[in-house]
């Protein structure tokens, strides 16, 4: 087949050949990572069923041609089928196949796209037949090379078929970088447990159901993440309770219980789905109050311990629990023979106080997950890993379906349980939960140490700390940056200063000032992420923005959306007050008063803030 496009890998890559095929796999096993449109593939290993498919093709004469060894050496042929599933079905009944041949000895891949009827007829889309090859150029450099059959009468469809520019433009790009890093992050691929195809069809269903809860979220955090996040943790285990029921033959909808349910939306679309269950937390959400009578939320401290059993109940659900991540799979275990689990961690927590790492050699995360796996397993359950596909960086959850042990054996495991939970005593037993105080573990022996947190949520942000200490961290760091040589100024041009790091801005404080950020608002980062107006924080670096590059970003890099008119004008304008050469912009241009002829009250939430800045100038 002709070459149609060429993407040169970087001369420094030391992947090659070998990170090819693992940048292939994954345009193979999960190609929704780069076309959107997709839910996944279901990809078929089984050469008897592909070549017994195949050979009832009509166009099968073309196949054997196309994917036929090349040259006149033997060479190493693997090939399996993939079935696309589209976010959004726009092909009814008919099934969008591909036939995937490896070329393992030509370094070449080949896709032979075919679609299925309801039947079981087949029929090639031979303008579709595509290759991707590696090649040694004579330079000495590695390349990926696009190869298709006829570039002409390609068809796209947008969604398994997509347009040939964007598999040049988009796919080859992506794959070259892939090839170069070959990282594996040794986690389980995602949705691994569950059927993909109906994991969508489930999903779509609540997402269209549950999307209003977007537009009337009441709570202060993003509504987008936190909806659409428990909308596919609760697909997830509808799927999953799915599956069981058909395994166990059981008609009944699996009970549960979300310990520490936070804003309770997972328990509220669980129970509407028609499973009978409930949500704990230490807290109650304003949203509570949204979802009706059926939705049974309880506002309690949890505290391990023989009160927080729950012998009736077929699940225990962690989703984000915190202080309680650790205890989930102890709780289900000790519940009964029968109780099952849940856990998705995010905060690293052991038993009685916060997770201390232990290898450097992982990130902290990795270590953390593999701790809960741990715990999972000396409390007596076979344990699973799985991702999710959330919004969200940390999207490995964990699994305790069935036990590693008899029923009769139940005296022995809570032995091995009670040991392994009393070896881990070993920090400090007075802030696990972040509370300060509270009563104590209940006097059963396996919970005594344990502190929930506090009721009420300590704030943790720069408004607990006095302007003028932040003011004068924001002057001194903002000093020493314009004192730095810019190396891109020109004559004449506005000083932008130099770069340093996070911790050689900390080297910048006295001890006592860093401990003071660190305990009210989470540190130095924290501050210096706030004050985007004066700082640019990327890569750990942090340097002074330049408002005239038009890239306005919040306070974590995201593109912050455009200042509403309300809020115009209604703080002092840093640069204009304490850069040697002022502000970049004109006044008219800059979104901050420069002078308190322009400054005025703000309309919206921040209305007492400012007002309070008025009054101090």
């Amino acid at each position: 087949m002709p070459k149609v496009f060429e993407v040169k890998c970087p001369a420094e890559c030391q992947n090659l050949p070998g990170g090819f095929w693992s940048a292939v796999d994954v345009w193979i096993k999960k190609p929704h990572v780069v076309n959107k449109r997709l839910c996944g593939v279901q990809v078929t290993d089984c050469e008897e069923e592909e070549e017994a498919l195949l050979r009832s093709l009509p166009q099968w004469d073309m196949l054997a041609v196309c994917c036929r060894p090349r040259g006149t050496h033997q060479t190493c042929l693997t090939s399996h089928v993939r079935t696309f599933i589209p976010k959004v079905n726009i092909y009814g009944t008919r099934k969008q196949k591909e036939l995937v041949v490896k070329d393992l000895d030509g370094q070449e891949v080949t896709f032979v796209p075919f679609e299925q009827a309801e039947a079981g007829q087949a029929s090639v889309k031979k303008d579709n037949i595509y290759a991707i090859k590696l090649c040694l150029l004579d330079s000495g450099r590695w390349a990926l090379e696009l190869h298709v059959r006829t570039a002409e009468t390609w068809h796209s469809d947008g969604v398994a078929y997509p347009k040939l520019s964007w598999l040049s433009g988009k796919l080859l790009p992506k794959l070259v970088r892939w090839a170069a890093a070959c990282k594996s992050g040794g986690w389980a691929d995602t949705l691994s447990l569950l059927p993909v195809e109906k994991y969508s069809l489930v999903y779509q269903r609540l997402k269209d159901k549950y999307k209003a809860m977007v537009k009337v979220w009441p709570e202060v955090t993003d509504p987008e993440k936190f909806v659409y996040e428990d909308v596919a943790i609760a697909t997830y285990l509808l799927v999953l309770w799915s599956e069981e029921r058909a395994e166990r033959n059981a008609e009944a909808r699996q009970s549960f219980v979300d310990l520490g349910c936070g804003n309770g939306l997972l328990v509220h679309i669980l129970s509407n789905e028609g499973h009978p269950g409930k949500g704990i937390d230490v807290r109650k959400r304003k949203i509570w109050d949204m979802y009706g009578p059926d939705t049974m939320l309880q506002e309690q401290a949890i505290t391990p311990g023989e009160s927080f059993l729950f012998p009736e109940t077929d699940w225990l659900i962690g989703n984000h629990s915190d202080e309680l991540t650790p205890w989930i799979p102890v709780m289900a275990a000790r519940s009964s023979y029968s109780c099952r689990y849940f856990v998705l961690p995010c905060c690293f927590f052991d038993f009685f106080a916060k997770y201390r790492r232990r290898h450097s050699q992982k990130s902290q995360y990795k270590e953390y997950i593999q701790f809960i796996g741990e715990v999972s397993r000396v409390s007596g359950f076979h344990t699973q890993e799985d991702c999710l596909r959330i919004p969200s960086t940390k999207r490995v959850c964990l699994l305790g379906r069935k036990r590693t042990y008899e029923a009769s054996e139940e005296a022995g495991a809570e032995a091995s349980r009670a040991a392994y939970i009393q070896s881990r005593r070993t920090a400090p037993e007075s802030d696990v939960g972040g509370g300060r105080g509270g009563d104590e573990g209940p006097g059963d022996g396996w919970g005594s140490g344990f502190r929930p947190r506090d009721r009420v949520e300590a704030v943790r942000n720069c408004m607990a700390l006095s302007r003028d200490l932040v003011d004068g961290v924001v002057l001194r760091v903002a000093e020493a940056l314009l004192g730095m040589a810019d190396d891109r100024r020109s004559p004449g041009d506005w000083k932008r200063g130099g770069s340093l790091s996070v911790g050689e801005v900390a080297a910048l404080l006295c001890q006592d000032t860093l401990k003071q950020l660190k305990n009210e608002c989470g540190g130095l980062q924290t501050l210096l992420k706030n004050h985007h107006q004066v700082f640019q924080v990327e890569g750990g670096r942090v340097r002074i923005r330049d408002w005239r590059d038009g890239k306005p970003c919040g306070a974590y890099g995201k593109r912050r959306a455009p200042m509403s008119p309300g809020a115009l004008k209604t703080r002092p304008c840093w640069f204009d007050r304490h850069h040697p050469q002022g502000c970049p912009l004109l006044a008219e241009r800059c979104t901050f008063a420069h002078g308190l002829d322009e400054l005025r009250a703000s309309t919206g939430p921040a209305r007492k803030k400012t007002n309070e800045r008025l009054r101090a100038l």
